[in-house]
């Protein structure tokens, strides 16, 4: 599915946010990347959506390179990005402008009605709360059914009560066609509430401290996230005390 080979990215200022990472996800997995500051999180998703060159390694959805954005990837970002010229329902349907008017209106509504929105379709994006955005930002995402789906801590600004909700919102979408996910986030209870596996990245450069399958993933079990979130806690202190090791150049 998504393979991603000895991935490196070195900027112009000579600043190294990835080294030598190996990574591959399955159909339908939700793997999430949980790190501190400086491991590289965001630069591997740039890097995987198309919108970063990478320094060395590799990127390949089914054997063929990424190198650019790709039609079977979706991105949902920190911020909705939602159009304000737009209704609610013509910014969920913006990449479907190729389907027959009829189809493009009922996958719209199918989406909006997933999230809870379908009554809001003729709305503006600023009538909505930013729970509200976020939502249609995710009904935007999965309405292409996309192949990979990645996501930028998209639910980092919310408060506790929406972001939970959100989740429930995330994976009720995600169970219908089960496209594979690749989750950044800075919360270590998210990644246990939503992911099959964590890989817990340790700083400078970013490289992956260790990958670890979860106990029970989505089961919604109080228990069982805690004993995964503590887990997870344990491996993101163990990356972040860990003395920096050599890592050779890149070419």
């Amino acid at each position: 599915m998504l393979t991603i080979q000895d991935l490196s990215k070195t900027y112009a200022d000579g600043t190294r946010a990835l080294s030598g990472l190996t990574l591959s996800l399955a159909p339908g997995e939700i793997v999430a990347v949980v790190g501190g500051s400086g491991c590289g999180k965001t630069t591997l998703l740039r890097l995987v959506a198309g919108l970063d060159v990478a320094t060395a390694g590799s990127i390949r959805l089914d054997g063929a390179t990424i190198d650019g954005p790709h039609p079977g990837l979706g991105l949902v970002f920190q911020e909705p990005r939602l159009l304000p010229w737009l209704s609610i329902a013509e910014n969920v349907g913006f990449g479907l402008a190729d389907r027959p008017a009829a189809e493009r209106r009922a996958q719209v509504a199918r989406a909006l009605d997933r999230v809870g929105l379908a009554d809001h379709a003729g709305r503006w994006p600023r009538e909505l709360s930013g729970g509200q955005q976020q939502r249609v930002a995710i009904a935007r995402a999965f309405v292409a059914d996309p192949r990979v789906l990645l996501l930028d801590e998209p639910f980092s600004a919310l408060d506790a009560v929406t972001r939970e909700d959100l989740h429930r919102h995330l994976l009720a979408l995600w169970a219908e066609t089960r496209p594979t996910i690749l989750l950044v986030t800075h919360d270590v209870a998210e990644a246990a509430s939503l992911a099959d596996r964590v890989v817990v990245m340790r700083p400078h450069p970013g490289r992956i401290h260790e990958t670890v399958a979860l106990d029970a993933p989505r089961s919604w079990d109080a228990a069982a996230q805690d004993r995964n979130a503590r887990t997870l806690r344990a491996l993101l202190d163990q990356s972040l005390a860990a003395p920096p090791r050599p890592v050779a150049q890149t070419a």
